[in-house]
């Protein structure tokens, strides 16, 4: 991608995609750094490697918190 392409859009939307590192989604969630690369792990919470550091769309962790919400509420 050179620096005239546009970022990356979702679904259809006319805003680029948000990328959160692993920091921003710990103070988002209140969790460990430990819990989120659980998460991450286990593929719960999807994200992407760019050479080495991870990162997580905005989307995923909507996606995340409302299937967790889902999960709660059918129990």
């Amino acid at each position: 991608m050179n620096a005239q392409e546009p970022a990356p859009r979702r679904r259809g939307l006319n805003t680029p995609e948000e990328l959160l590192t692993v920091p921003q989604v710990m103070a988002r969630l209140q969790l460990g750094r430990s819990a989120v690369y659980d998460q991450l792990r286990t593929r719960q919470l999807a994200s992407i490697t760019l050479g080495r550091a991870r990162r997580i769309p905005a989307h995923a962790l909507t996606d995340f918190i409302r299937t967790r919400l889902d999960q709660e509420a059918a129990a």
